[in-house]
Protein backbone atom coordinates (compact mmCIF):
# COMPACT_ATOMS: atom_id res chain seq x y z
CA UNK A 1 0.00 0.00 0.00
CA UNK A 2 1.08 3.63 -1.23
CA UNK A 3 -0.13 7.02 -0.89
CA UNK A 4 1.87 9.40 -2.54
CA UNK A 5 1.30 12.89 -1.02
CA UNK A 6 3.20 14.78 -3.93
CA UNK A 7 1.69 14.32 -7.21
CA UNK A 8 0.95 16.63 -10.49
CA UNK A 9 -2.04 16.52 -12.65
CA UNK A 10 -1.47 18.72 -15.98
CA UNK A 11 1.11 19.23 -19.03
CA UNK A 12 4.28 21.01 -18.03
CA UNK A 13 6.22 23.36 -20.18
CA UNK A 14 8.87 20.70 -20.71
CA UNK A 15 9.50 18.77 -23.55
CA UNK A 16 7.67 15.52 -22.16
CA UNK A 17 4.90 13.56 -22.57
CA UNK A 18 2.85 14.15 -19.59
CA UNK A 19 -0.72 15.72 -18.98
CA UNK A 20 -4.06 13.64 -19.03
CA UNK A 21 -5.12 11.91 -16.36
CA UNK A 22 -4.50 8.33 -18.11
CA UNK A 23 -0.76 8.96 -17.25
CA UNK A 24 -1.21 9.49 -13.31
CA UNK A 25 -3.30 6.66 -13.45
CA UNK A 26 -0.24 4.29 -15.67
CA UNK A 27 2.65 5.56 -13.35
CA UNK A 28 0.67 4.21 -10.41
CA UNK A 29 -0.55 1.21 -10.91
CA UNK A 30 3.74 0.73 -12.66
CA UNK A 31 4.55 0.93 -9.02
CA UNK A 32 1.49 0.36 -6.64
CA UNK A 33 0.41 3.96 -5.50
CA UNK A 34 -3.45 3.13 -4.79
CA UNK A 35 -3.59 6.93 -3.55
CA UNK A 36 -1.90 9.88 -5.38
CA UNK A 37 -2.84 14.01 -3.69
CA UNK A 38 -1.99 15.98 -6.60
CA UNK A 39 -2.02 19.81 -7.63
CA UNK A 40 -2.68 21.33 -11.40
CA UNK A 41 0.39 21.82 -12.99
CA UNK A 42 -1.54 25.43 -14.58
CA UNK A 43 -2.06 26.12 -10.82
CA UNK A 44 1.42 25.98 -9.81
CA UNK A 45 3.10 27.47 -12.89
CA UNK A 46 0.94 29.99 -14.48
CA UNK A 47 -2.39 30.35 -13.01
CA UNK A 48 -3.74 29.61 -9.55
CA UNK A 49 -8.01 29.62 -10.11
CA UNK A 50 -7.62 28.30 -13.42
CA UNK A 51 -6.13 25.13 -12.48
CA UNK A 52 -7.84 24.86 -9.44
CA UNK A 53 -10.92 25.02 -11.23
CA UNK A 54 -9.43 22.55 -13.82
CA UNK A 55 -8.65 20.32 -11.27
CA UNK A 56 -11.93 20.43 -9.71
CA UNK A 57 -14.03 18.75 -12.84
CA UNK A 58 -10.91 16.06 -12.91
CA UNK A 59 -11.19 15.17 -9.24
CA UNK A 60 -15.01 14.72 -9.70
CA UNK A 61 -14.70 11.00 -11.62
CA UNK A 62 -11.24 9.91 -10.73
CA UNK A 63 -11.45 8.51 -7.04
CA UNK A 64 -8.04 7.48 -6.81
CA UNK A 65 -6.71 11.09 -6.58
CA UNK A 66 -7.25 13.90 -4.27
CA UNK A 67 -5.97 17.34 -4.88
CA UNK A 68 -4.34 20.02 -3.21
CA UNK A 69 -5.46 24.14 -3.77
CA UNK A 70 -2.44 25.86 -4.93
CA UNK A 71 -2.23 29.08 -2.92
CA UNK A 72 -0.16 31.84 -4.78
CA UNK A 73 1.41 34.43 -2.26
CA UNK A 74 1.07 37.04 -4.29
CA UNK A 75 -2.81 37.30 -4.17
CA UNK A 76 -4.49 36.49 -0.92
CA UNK A 77 -7.93 37.24 -2.40
CA UNK A 78 -8.11 34.32 -4.55
CA UNK A 79 -6.44 31.83 -2.62
CA UNK A 80 -9.03 32.96 0.23
CA UNK A 81 -11.62 32.27 -2.58
CA UNK A 82 -10.65 29.36 -3.45
CA UNK A 83 -10.19 28.29 -0.26
CA UNK A 84 -13.11 28.28 0.52
CA UNK A 85 -14.67 27.18 -2.91
CA UNK A 86 -12.64 23.74 -2.50
CA UNK A 87 -11.83 22.46 0.72
CA UNK A 88 -15.10 22.00 2.35
CA UNK A 89 -16.05 19.26 -0.71
CA UNK A 90 -13.62 16.80 0.64
CA UNK A 91 -11.73 15.98 -2.91
CA UNK A 92 -9.42 18.38 -2.14
CA UNK A 93 -7.27 17.52 1.45
CA UNK A 94 -4.97 20.42 1.53
CA UNK A 95 -3.25 23.12 -0.26
CA UNK A 96 0.55 23.88 -2.27
CA UNK A 97 2.73 26.47 -2.03
CA UNK A 98 5.20 27.30 -4.63
CA UNK A 99 8.71 29.51 -3.87
CA UNK A 100 9.71 29.48 -7.12
CA UNK A 101 6.83 30.07 -9.70
CA UNK A 102 5.40 33.27 -7.92
CA UNK A 103 9.07 34.25 -6.89
CA UNK A 104 8.81 34.48 -3.27
CA UNK A 105 10.90 33.13 -0.26
CA UNK A 106 9.60 31.36 2.38
CA UNK A 107 10.90 34.10 4.44
CA UNK A 108 8.99 36.81 2.55
CA UNK A 109 6.42 38.98 4.63
CA UNK A 110 4.42 37.53 1.08
CA UNK A 111 4.65 34.08 2.89
CA UNK A 112 4.23 35.38 6.46
CA UNK A 113 0.63 36.70 5.42
CA UNK A 114 -0.43 33.73 3.38
CA UNK A 115 0.41 31.50 6.09
CA UNK A 116 -1.78 33.82 8.49
CA UNK A 117 -4.38 32.64 6.14
CA UNK A 118 -4.08 29.19 6.22
CA UNK A 119 -3.76 28.79 9.40
CA UNK A 120 -7.39 29.68 10.13
CA UNK A 121 -8.00 26.99 7.71
CA UNK A 122 -6.12 24.54 9.53
CA UNK A 123 -4.30 23.16 6.27
CA UNK A 124 -2.50 21.00 5.15
CA UNK A 125 0.42 22.77 3.43
CA UNK A 126 2.76 20.80 1.04
CA UNK A 127 5.97 23.50 0.73
CA UNK A 128 8.33 23.27 -2.09
CA UNK A 129 11.81 23.51 0.09
CA UNK A 130 15.49 23.06 -1.53
CA UNK A 131 18.38 24.10 0.06
CA UNK A 132 18.42 25.50 3.71
CA UNK A 133 15.07 27.60 2.95
CA UNK A 134 13.64 24.34 4.78
CA UNK A 135 14.66 26.12 7.99
CA UNK A 136 12.59 28.72 7.34
CA UNK A 137 9.43 26.97 7.79
CA UNK A 138 10.18 26.73 11.41
CA UNK A 139 9.10 30.18 12.47
CA UNK A 140 6.09 30.16 10.20
CA UNK A 141 5.27 27.21 11.76
CA UNK A 142 5.68 28.96 15.21
CA UNK A 143 3.22 31.58 14.04
CA UNK A 144 0.66 29.51 13.19
CA UNK A 145 -0.08 26.59 15.29
CA UNK A 146 -3.28 25.17 12.89
CA UNK A 147 -0.83 24.90 10.00
CA UNK A 148 0.70 21.43 9.62
CA UNK A 149 3.17 21.85 6.55
CA UNK A 150 5.05 18.86 4.25
CA UNK A 151 8.51 19.65 3.87
CA UNK A 152 8.28 18.76 -0.15
CA UNK A 153 11.53 17.53 -1.26
CA UNK A 154 13.03 17.08 2.48
CA UNK A 155 15.48 20.69 1.55
CA UNK A 156 16.97 18.31 -1.69
CA UNK A 157 20.53 18.71 -0.89
CA UNK A 158 20.11 20.01 2.56
CA UNK A 159 17.99 17.02 3.72
CA UNK A 160 20.12 17.37 6.51
CA UNK A 161 18.95 20.72 7.66
CA UNK A 162 15.00 19.36 6.63
CA UNK A 163 15.92 16.42 9.56
CA UNK A 164 16.72 19.32 11.80
CA UNK A 165 13.78 21.25 11.25
CA UNK A 166 11.61 18.47 11.70
CA UNK A 167 13.14 17.46 14.43
CA UNK A 168 12.06 20.89 15.91
CA UNK A 169 8.55 20.95 15.41
CA UNK A 170 5.93 17.59 15.14
CA UNK A 171 3.79 19.44 12.72
CA UNK A 172 6.48 19.33 10.21
CA UNK A 173 6.73 16.20 7.50
CA UNK A 174 9.31 15.36 5.25
CA UNK A 175 8.61 13.23 2.03
CA UNK A 176 11.81 12.68 -0.57
CA UNK A 177 10.43 13.29 -4.13
CA UNK A 178 13.00 15.14 -6.52
CA UNK A 179 15.31 15.21 -8.73
CA UNK A 180 18.23 15.27 -6.31
CA UNK A 181 18.75 11.60 -4.99
CA UNK A 182 21.78 11.32 -2.90
CA UNK A 183 22.54 7.55 -1.36
CA UNK A 184 21.52 7.67 2.15
CA UNK A 185 19.63 10.56 2.17
CA UNK A 186 15.90 8.85 3.33
CA UNK A 187 18.42 6.52 6.08
CA UNK A 188 19.84 10.00 7.84
CA UNK A 189 16.38 11.55 8.12
CA UNK A 190 14.37 8.31 9.35
CA UNK A 191 17.45 7.81 11.87
CA UNK A 192 16.79 11.37 12.92
CA UNK A 193 13.32 12.55 12.88
CA UNK A 194 10.09 10.63 14.54
CA UNK A 195 8.53 7.93 12.42
CA UNK A 196 5.38 9.57 12.48
CA UNK A 197 6.57 12.71 10.32
CA UNK A 198 8.22 10.63 7.44
CA UNK A 199 5.84 10.84 4.25
CA UNK A 200 6.02 9.24 0.80
CA UNK A 201 5.85 11.39 -2.34
CA UNK A 202 7.33 11.16 -5.89
CA UNK A 203 7.02 14.59 -7.51
CA UNK A 204 4.82 12.78 -10.70
CA UNK A 205 4.57 13.04 -13.09
CA UNK A 206 7.46 15.57 -13.36
CA UNK A 207 9.62 12.31 -12.10
CA UNK A 208 9.03 8.96 -12.37
CA UNK A 209 8.24 7.33 -9.05
CA UNK A 210 10.65 5.06 -9.38
CA UNK A 211 13.46 7.66 -7.90
CA UNK A 212 11.15 7.55 -4.75
CA UNK A 213 11.28 4.26 -4.57
CA UNK A 214 14.70 3.79 -4.58
CA UNK A 215 15.76 6.07 -2.02
CA UNK A 216 13.22 4.23 0.65
CA UNK A 217 14.59 0.58 -0.46
CA UNK A 218 18.09 2.20 -0.10
CA UNK A 219 17.57 3.24 3.48
CA UNK A 220 16.48 -0.26 4.49
CA UNK A 221 13.82 0.77 6.98
CA UNK A 222 12.44 -1.27 9.40
CA UNK A 223 9.03 -2.99 8.81
CA UNK A 224 6.92 -0.48 10.75
CA UNK A 225 9.06 2.55 9.64
CA UNK A 226 8.25 1.87 6.26
CA UNK A 227 4.56 1.20 6.96
CA UNK A 228 4.37 4.28 8.38
CA UNK A 229 6.54 6.43 5.71
CA UNK A 230 4.75 4.68 2.72
CA UNK A 231 0.51 4.95 3.88
CA UNK A 232 -0.49 5.33 7.22
CA UNK A 233 1.18 8.57 8.64
CA UNK A 234 -0.46 10.36 4.75
CA UNK A 235 -4.24 8.42 5.73
CA UNK A 236 -3.90 10.10 9.30
CA UNK A 237 -2.58 12.98 8.02
CA UNK A 238 -5.21 13.77 5.55
CA UNK A 239 -8.11 11.18 7.14
CA UNK A 240 -7.87 8.63 4.16
CA UNK A 241 -8.56 5.56 6.07
CA UNK A 242 -12.15 5.02 4.43
CA UNK A 243 -10.24 5.60 1.13
CA UNK A 244 -7.79 3.37 1.52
Amino acid sequence: MIIDVHGHWGPWFFPMDVGDVRVNLRVMDEWGIALQVVSAVEAVVYDAPGGNARLAEVLADQPRLRGYVVANPNNLAATEADLRRYLPGGRFVGVKVHTTYPRRALASPQMRDLFALLDGYGAVTLVHTWGPDVLDLLPLLADNPGVRVIAAHMGADRFDLAAEAARGCDRLYLEPSGSVADAGQVAHVAARVPAGQLLFGTDATLIDPAVSIGLVADADLDGATRERLYWRNAADLFSLHEAR
